[in-house]
């Protein structure tokens, strides 16, 4: 009789543990590890609501300890600080943890080399960022809010436009609720003249229409230069911003520079097709961590960390039991662009784009979504 395979996962977010239930749907044997400072999830597709109260923070975090025992998973409280003998040893700030496969889910990391850059609120970088943002809200009493992201040069994937556009539109109807929207001037920036192009022409075309719509100024097409206290420095001119919430690009983890793994030229661990870590056995990459071959307006979201964790699950235990991998995933957007009570739809795959406008009902279902994704883990 074979022992079971000793499995790692390191991260708490959505592809890791996406990579939990996929790995003990198909083996209910595995010993499985999960490797992460907190035994929470943090949901931040719902930070775009703290601003104007509809969420809060006790309602975004997900303790763990019930799901990690359903699921029969040891937790390590710990930092990953590297890996070693090909990735069947990792090192972590709680000591080194064996394997026999293991999957990297650790998020990526925003790139703040930008002069200034302590000046902008990055807003994925957290609940506290969106509740730094509700704070400074809630003080000013009028002048220039500027919204605005970049890429990562060497990784056109490796960017996070949607929850901007969500908090641009976002608090320009708080703003418009409170009945003080006369006071702000809103302006949207990107080095890009056509921003969120990964969404598709047509979308891009509609957030345009719809920031001249809502009266929301633009500064687009060109290259970012830095921040100052109360200003945005680009090659095209400044602009004073009395707030100024920035998303950079994402690069990959610090401590992927104290492993051997083989990094795309963005940064991102570079992975096959079957999510292999290239040139690895037994190590696969799931979600923000990865550089995955495929279109270059392939999303960093949480849909595809759950596509990309199934691929992963599968072909990780066929090759423990010797077989080749060969499973893969698709290459789908789907995205609800929120602005407190409304949102529209947008979704892409390679043989269509659609966008369905504006209603109340896009934005029950962004609700409804989260409720549900969530039960999983509660």
């Amino acid at each position: 009789m074979t022992s079971p395979s000793h499995i790692t996962i390191i991260g708490a977010g959505f592809g890791a543990l996406s990579s939990v239930r996929e790995i003990r749907r198909r083996d209910a044997k595995a010993e499985i590890t999960l490797i992460a400072p907190r035994a929470e999830l943090h949901y931040l597709p719902g930070i775009i609501w703290i601003p104007s109260g509809l969420r809060t923070r006790e309602q975004l975090i997900v303790p763990l300890a019930n799901f990690f025992q359903r699921m029969n998973v040891r937790h390590l409280a710990a930092e990953v600080t590297g890996l070693r003998n090909g990735g069947r040893l990792v090192d972590t700030t709680g000591g080194e943890v064996p394997n026999d496969a293991l999957v990297i889910a650790s998020g990526g990391r925003f790139i703040k080399r930008l002069p200034g850059i302590e000046h902008a609120i990055t807003p994925c970088e957290g609940i506290a960022a969106a509740e730094k943002i509700r704070d400074r809200l809630q003080t000013l009493q009028g002048g220039t809010i500027a919204v605005g992201f970049a890429g990562n040069p060497n990784e056109p994937s490796a960017v996070r436009g949607g929850p901007m556009f969500e908090f641009l539109f976002g608090i320009d109807e708080q703003l418009r609720r409170e009945r003080r929207r006369d006071k702000f001037e809103l302006v949207f920036f990107n080095p890009s003249n056509e921003p969120g192009s990964r969404l598709g022409p047509k979308a891009v075309q509609h957030l345009l229409d719809e920031m001249q719509r809502r009266d929301i100024r633009t500064r687009l097409g060109h290259k970012m230069k830095g921040f100052e206290a109360n200003r945005v420095l680009t090659e095209g001119g400044s602009f004073p911003a009395d707030l100024i919430l920035f998303m950079p690009g994402m690069t990959g983890n610090a401590w992927f520079d104290q492993t051997e793994l083989a990094r795309s030229p963005g940064g991102l661990l570079k992975a096959d097709a079957q999510c292999r870590v290239a040139g690895t056995e037994h190590v696969y990459v799931v979600g923000d961590s990865g550089s995955f071959p495929g279109p270059d307006w392939m999303p960093k979201q949480a849909h595809m960390a759950d596509l990309q964790a199934a691929a992963a699950a599968e072909n990780l235990l066929a090759g423990l039991r010797g077989d080749t991998p060969h499973a893969t995933f698709k290459v789908e957007l789907i995205c609800i662009i929120d602005a407190i009570d409304h949102g529209t739809l947008v979704f892409r795959n390679a043989k269509r784009q659609i966008i369905l406008p504006s209603t109340r009902l896009f934005h029950w279902a962004k609700r409804f979504f989260e409720g549900a994704y969530l039960k999983k883990y509660r």
